[in-house]
């Protein structure tokens, strides 16, 4: 820091020269009146004395000229913007990007404040010290940016914007944000951006910067203890395996007790011991045969630093069998699903109408694809999109290969199967014409793709291009495998087999009334508006908050909808001091920020005392005269 002031206005200087006619003015004062007295004896002798007592005297009569001096002074040097020189390269421009994500409210156990709480305090003092020519521009960093302030002086507007802002209970973006500065730099010249942050987002950052990042890394916190996993599984019994995985930061030991609630009710308690870095899964069977709503508690023993991540809500659905359309020409499929005691099998032998709504559609007829159902396989024929660039032929082929990572092929082994029905590519078309139209190969053949696979708004669709009972499938291990994971995958996409509880930044999608209004409440009260599309599914609604959220409107009786933190990262509280960027690191600055200190107002009080001091001073009694 430069001690030696420097000045914004220096030709506010150009005022001193209204020295000249205050000392005029001071000597061209009125004359007192003559008027004659007896004697002069006794008032000689009371100045005297006076004189003696007053070690000033000389300097009595140009007191109230010094006085006025110095108030011009110091009304002049306040008119001159002094303030105290940092050393610190002064941006006229700077955008300040502060973190406000979950880990940003974890709090220190000895001041109790948290991250956010804390670089409030540093930022204040930023805006305290601005110079006329700077402008300052506040933007939030959570799972978005959002910019708080356009580039201002205005004290009054950033400390309000600042003290507004929160903690989203998210985890933090900051490539979103370095990109919006990006987007300000090409309407203002930024050369320099402050980012306050705990450090706690992935060390490496896809973004080539274009100025300098001075990161201001704050103090770490205390201890935390956190949920950061819950989900259920369907067990053989009917019942549901619950299970909760709770993580340690790596500050101390943390004891904690994990309760589980069942619709409002405690069924089960646990305490645990965690180390340093642990994590402990635990496990809870939970008996729901109707629609069910589960709270996990965690109550630490010791000193916690974050709180979002101590609960956490789970929905179970009410438990029911898969309705199963098979087409009757399909025996081999039929004869696989025939013993599975968790679903229905459809067409009935009594040949009674089916529901209207199937969970899953086996058809070797293209026309039973148009029935309702989450996911769909099609056997024996190729989709009347796909006819320019596919063809099937009657002849002898086998598998090339196939995509053992799909969930409908794991552990299924198709390298002896040979197929009487060759699918061939037409001429010039080739596998980018079927990605194009949204499809992806599972299965290659020697002239063709073999199994598609294509995801669309109302479910899954698979599609083996030939018949699979005129082939060796139906007599391979790999058959009932194919078809068991084709049943969890149903299982997952009606969700019944298996739920995981919701995580923020967005509500999960409802299915309401098509193309209506919702109203949303937030846990902390705020008000959102949502629109259901043309199906009736309302998504894409932000949920920053932990806790329950509230629907209503056409169809929604003030359903509640909650959403957990369960992220692990922001549960364990680790910091990076180094951000590694595409081209060069930045690592956090070792220092505080320093800004420039103006001293007008403290110069412009001094001139303000001196005021009051010359005012005093001139309405005193005159020496001399008795009281």
């Amino acid at each position: 820091m430069n001690f030696w002031p420097g000045f914004y206005s220096l030709p506010g200087a150009w005022y001193l020269l209204l020295l000249i006619p205050l000392v005029v003015f001071y000597f061209l004062k009125l004359k007192r009146p003559h008027k004659s007295v007896p004697s002069l004896a006794l008032w000689s002798q009371v100045i005297n004395d006076r004189r003696v007592n007053s070690p000033f005297q000389k300097f009595k009569r140009s007191i109230l000229l010094l006085l006025q001096i110095l108030l011009l002074l110091f009304l002049v040097l306040a008119l001159m913007q002094p303030y105290i020189q940092s050393g610190a390269e002064r941006a006229e421009y700077l955008p300040i990007l502060i973190d406000c994500s979950a880990s940003m409210a974890a709090t220190d156990p000895e001041t109790k404040k948290s991250r956010l709480e804390l670089t409030k305090e540093r930022v204040g003092e930023i805006v305290d010290n601005l110079l006329p020519d700077q402008r300052v521009s506040l933007v939030a960093v959570s799972s978005t940016a959002r910019r708080l302030t356009d580039f201002t002086d205005n004290q009054r507007i950033l400390k309000q914007s600042l003290a507004g802002l929160t903690v989203d209970d998210v985890p933090s973006n900051l490539e979103d944000a370095l990109r919006m500065t990006q987007a300000l730099s090409r309407t203002v010249p930024i050369n320099t951006v402050l980012f306050y942050s705990d450090g706690n987002f992935p060390q490496e950052v896809n973004f080539d910067l274009p100025f300098d990042l001075n990161y201001q890394l704050l103090p770490s916190a205390g201890s935390n203890v956190g949920i950061t996993s819950f989900n259920a599984r369907k067990n053989q019994t009917g019942n549901w395996d619950v299970f909760i995985r709770v993580e340690n930061s790596e500050k101390n030991d943390s004891p904690a007790t994990v309760e589980l609630l069942q619709d409002g009710e405690s069924i089960a308690k646990e305490e645990i011991v965690l180390g340093k870095g642990d994590s402990q899964r635990l496990e809870f069977s939970v008996n729901a045969d109707k629609k069910s709503s589960l709270e996990a508690i965690l109550t630490p023993g010791s000193y916690d630093s974050l709180a979002a991540d101590n609960r956490a809500f789970l929905n179970i659905p009410q438990s029911r069998s898969l309705l199963v359309f098979v087409d009757p020409d399909l025996a081999s499929y039929r004869y696989a699903l025939d013993e599975n005691k968790d679903l229905v099998l459809y067409p009935e032998q009594d040949g009674s109408a089916g529901p209207p709504e199937y969970d899953l559609v086996i058809s070797s007829s293209e026309k039973n694809m148009d029935k309702q159902a989450l996911i769909k396989l099609g056997v024996g024929f190729v989709p009347e999109d796909l006819k320019n660039y596919v063809l099937l032929e009657t002849n002898l082929t086998d598998v090339v290969d196939w995509n053992r990572s799909s969930a409908l092929l794991r552990h299924v082994e198709l390298g002896d199967v040979q197929i009487t029905e060759q699918p061939v590519w037409a001429e010039n078309a080739k596998v980018e014409n079927l990605e194009e139209l949204g499809y992806e190969v599972l299965i290659h053949g020697r002239l063709g793709p073999l199994l598609l696979q294509k995801r669309n708004s109302d479910g899954l669709e698979f599609y083996f291009l030939f018949n699979t009972d005129r082939s060796t499938m139906p007599y391979r291990v790999g058959f009932p495998i194919m078809v068991s994971n084709l049943i969890q995958l149903t299982l997952q996409e009606a969700g019944i087999a298996e739920v995981q509880a919701s995580a923020t930044p967005l509500l999960p999608a409802v299915e309401y009334v098509p193309e209506q209004k919702y109203n949303i409440k937030t846990p902390g009260g705020k008000q959102l508006t949502a629109e259901s599309n043309k199906n009736g599914i309302v998504s894409g609604v932000a949920a920053l908050q932990v806790g329950k959220y509230t629907i209503s409107g056409e169809g929604a009786k003030s359903d509640e909808i909650s959403v957990s933190l369960l992220n692990p990262m922001e549960t364990s509280l680790v910091s990076v001091d180094e951000i590694q960027f595409s081209e060069v690191p930045v690592s956090a600055a070792q220092t505080q920020i320093d800004s420039d200190k103006p001293l007008w107002s403290e110069f412009a009080l001094i001139a303000f005392v001196l005021l009051l001091l010359e005012w005093w001073y001139f309405q005193r009694r005159p020496g001399g005269i008795p009281a």
